[in-house]
Order: structure tokens, then C-alpha cells, then sequence
């Protein structure tokens, strides 16, 4: 369940910074970036900042996949 809830907040963060990039100013896509370099980095390290918080709010990874 926390993998899932990983995966939608960084999908959502960068939908929302496209849309915000386009219509609003283009420095929003600096926050593309930033999600884009974070999915990459926790797909080496297996590590996550979002993984952490969760687990400290009682989220618990049920399959596993993420140890954070």
C-alpha cells in the first residue's frame, strides 16, 4: 500500500508541474526534475524520503518492495 501511495504522489507531483510549467511559468519544470532525479536515485538506493514519512504515520509496505 505505501508503494502505491509513492507512486501516485510522484505521478501527481509531476502532472501537476507539466500542467504548471505549461500555463503558468516555466521554472515549474525544474519540479519535473527534481521528481524525475528522486524516482532514479530511490530506484538505486531503494531509499525514499516519502517511504520514511509514511512508515512514521503507520503506512506499512505489505509486499515489501520499498525499504525505506
Amino acid at each position: 500500500m505505501k508503494t502505491r501511495i509513492i507512486h501516485a504522489v510522484a505521478g501527481t507531483m509531476v502532472l501537476t508541474s507539466l500542467l504548471l510549467g505549461i500555463f503558468v511559468h516555466q521554472n515549474w519544470f525544474y519540479l519535473t526534475g527534481f521528481v524525475g532525479l528522486n524516482l532514479f536515485q530511490s530506484s538505486i538506493t531503494n531509499w525514499c524520503l516519502l517511504g520514511i514519512i509514511l512508515a512514521k504515520f503507520g503506512w506499512n509496505d505489505d509486499d515489501g518492495s520499498c525499504k525505506c
